[in-house]
């Protein structure tokens, strides 16, 4: 980055680069403070930025490079070619919360795509202060479009004369406001220096410009060693991220803002910070009441009241993106949440059918203590439900003050002291309630208060997300459920077993499926996989399987059959393929027939105990080739010969190679393939489950023959 000349003093004629020009006179227009333009590149859909004009880079660090693909107003802006505005923080953490969660500032941002002709050349977003209106003005629009409609232009030609631009300096400094007559340094060094309190003068990066003898005494430093760096990079105590993410919500939102820092041991200081577009001034005072209250608490032994950090709270969000289901929510709450706060036990509730239902708890000694909360009707007035009829958190610091609010309404036998009720709101809708509960009375003041209710947000977006992935798989495992056999039915002269089981990530579901039909003296088996862990590969399943029980029902031949399967795959549109292997068994002749499309070949364990994987012809896997043609195989099965047939899961594994899984399996199967045919399925998926995440589900179909019938 460089420092140099503000909007004000660039022109073209001035030698300026094209971007840089066209940005800064773009935010002169209509008032922006902040903004950046990205260049589409040419060989990939990633979008690269090219300058930024008002704040550091370090701001928009995590998105200097993009993928058209992202949920970033950037990225939507060139994908849907036109403005995306966005009015406040409310708004961009409804829409956008990546970004709310690294800049949860107020401020506004216009996204506007720089096309011209056919062609997106990039991006322009630029920023406005918290206090502008939610709504972008006609005016603002317009000049904002007119201005992205030149610099469009400027880049088309410059494509068409093959001079693309390139990244530029950033505008980081702009021009010190003139005096309306120059004023006296001695006079002005002798007003800073009779102050009581300090002063300091920050840039844009939040390097300390100056500091009047007051602001050093504060800080502990020799003005020398301040001077040039950052606050929280001289001054040890203030390195905490906390601190610094007050002078990002400064800059960003152009507001005023404020924190309290602990002076080692004991001393508190305030820190007021004003910013304007060329930096911020600083105002640091003693706070008396808080320094007396922490030499009180350090005579008394007791421990300081602990603050939830910026930090703290990050690492909670990143935590709970990884929820899954909602035990995996109570869990990361207990573990984050409850240390941070002192809280010792928690309940997550929810609503259904006009009640409360305990999802999960936390700490409790006896389990049966959050039972009172189970099928309590919403309409029943007590904290909790008080607090999600609300929407407004209730904080009670002890039995005596829960009881004066609530004489009739809470029973106190949790054996607790104090709560916090935080209503979990998502959407705009309530999900469910987090009680916190405390071992013993606890006071809540204004900053815990509001970390808590901003915690609730964070809670109740990662169970909204939970409580729908529990649903989905409830539903899936149930379709799943319904759609594989309960039972095999083989003709005489056949013995047949079968297993299945569910992938350990993801929705636990799967496409694979197997069965037997029987058509007289003979029989058709057939097993599968279908792409996908989800309730469509699940569906598709089940379509496959009733497919391949009307096509055998018909009489088709093996081939007929997989060519029949193939063209429904096509038909149904699915986006999605399969690997199948079908065979027809005739257990009088001690023959089989079969087809295979892209599926794992079976083994064959004889009589004797040799295993063998056979070396079937086949064709591609179903749905992809519309004139695909399944060949056949036939192969004798001697009286005692056991088909292992399975999908891949049971034998492809990260790291592993295919081949030297399959000899494994074949020593198994050879050892164990003699026994009873359940015990053999057992040991095989034991084998191919042991040791090991399964990262797809496996099915195994098993036949013996023992002769014709």
């Amino acid at each position: 980055m460089s420092d140099t000349p503000g909007p004000a003093a660039q022109s073209p004629a001035a030698g300026r680069p094209l971007l840089s020009v066209a940005l800064a006179s773009m935010m002169e227009e209509v008032g922006a403070h902040s903004g950046a333009v990205y260049l589409l590149r040419s060989d990939a859909p990633v979008l690269e930025m090219a300058v930024m004009a008002g704040l550091p880079r370090a701001f928009a660090a995590p998105w200097e490079r993009v993928g058209l693909s992202a949920r970033i107003p950037v990225a939507q802006a060139v994908r849907e070619r036109r403005m995306v505005w966005v009015g406040g923080a409310d708004e961009m953490a409804r829409r956008f919360p990546r970004i709310a969660v690294v800049l949860p500032y107020p401020f506004a941002l216009a996204a506007v795509p720089l096309a011209a002709a056919e062609r997106v050349h990039g991006v322009v977003f630029v920023t406005w202060p918290g206090t502008h209106p939610a709504e972008l003005s006609g005016e603002e629009q317009a000049r904002l479009t007119a201005a992205c409609a030149r610099l469009s232009g400027q880049l088309e030609r410059a494509a068409t004369e093959a001079r693309p631009p390139g990244p530029e300096p950033d505008l980081l400094a702009a021009p010190a406001p003139e005096a309306a007559a120059d004023p006296d340094p001695t006079e002005a060094a002798r007003l800073l220096a009779r102050l009581p309190y300090g002063l300091v003068s920050m840039d844009l990066r939040g390097r300390i410009g100056f500091l009047n003898a007051a602001a050093a005494e504060l800080l502990g430093r020799p003005a020398v060693e301040l001077l040039g760096t950052p606050p929280w990079v001289s001054v040890p105590w203030l390195n905490d991220p906390g601190y610094e993410d007050r002078y990002r919500a400064a800059l960003l939102s152009q507001r005023p803002t404020s924190f309290v820092a602990l002076r080692p041991p004991d001393e508190w200081l305030s820190f007021r910070l004003y910013p304007s577009t060329t930096g911020l001034s600083v105002r640091i005072t003693r706070v008396k009441v808080l320094t007396e209250r922490a030499r009180e608490t350090a005579r008394s032994g007791a421990p300081p009241p602990r603050l939830v950090t910026i930090s703290q709270l990050l690492s909670l969000t990143g935590a709970l993106t990884e929820a899954v289901a909602v035990r995996d929510v109570v869990r990361l709450v207990a573990d984050e949440v409850g240390p941070a706060v002192g809280s010792r036990a928690l309940v997550l509730l929810g609503s259904q059918e006009g009640r409360l239902r305990v999802l999960g708890h936390h700490g409790y000694p006896d389990a049966h203590a959050v039972d009172h909360y189970d099928g309590l009707p919403l309409s029943a007035r007590t904290p909790g439900t008080q607090a999600l009829d609300s929407g407004v958190p209730g904080f009670f610091e002890s039995v005596e003050h829960l009881e004066r609010l609530y004489p009739s309404g809470h029973r106190t036998r949790d054996g607790f002291a104090a709560w916090a009720y935080l209503p979990l709101v998502a959407s705009g809708r309530p999900v469910g309630m987090c009680v916190l509960a405390y071992a013993h009375p606890h006071l809540f003041p204004a900053e815990e208060r509001a970390v808590l209710t901003s915690l609730g947000g964070m809670i109740a977006q990662a169970l909204e997300r939970a409580l729908l992935y529990d649903a989905k798989h409830r539903l899936a495992h149930g379709l799943q459920s319904a759609l594989l056999p309960h039972s095999l039915v083989p003709p005489p002269g056949i013995e047949a077993a079968a297993r299945y089981l569910p992938a350990t990530r993801g929705m636990e579901i799967g496409g694979d499926f197997y069965d037997l039909v029987p058509t007289g003296p003979l029989a058709a088996a057939v097993i599968g996989d279908v792409q996908g862990h989800n309730v469509t590969a699940a569906a598709l399943m089940g379509q496959i399987r009733t497919g391949v029980r009307a096509y055998t029902a018909v009489g088709q031949a093996p081939e007929e059959v997989m060519d029949s399967i193939n063209r429904l795959l096509l038909d149904l549109g699915a986006d999605l393929f399969a690997s199948c292997l079908y065979l027809r068994l005739d257990p009088v002749r001690g023959r089989a027939v079969m087809a295979r499309a892209g599926h794992p070949p079976p083994l064959l364990r004889r009589p004797d105990g040799r295993v063998r994987v056979l070396d079937l012809a086949g064709g591609p896997l179903l749905g992809i080739d519309a004139g695909a043609v399944y060949p056949t195989t036939e192969v004798a099965l001697a009286p005692g010969s056991v088909l292992a047939l399975y999908t891949d899961g049971l034998v492809e594994s990260p790291g592993v190679d295919i081949e030297d899984a399959l000899v494994e399996l074949g020593g198994v199967f050879a050892e164990a393939g003699g026994g009873p045919l359940e015990s053999v399925a057992d040991e095989l998926i034991r084998h191919g489950a042991s040791g090991r995440e399964r990262v797809d589900d496996v099915a195994v179909l098993l036949l013996r023959a023992n002769g014709g019938g």
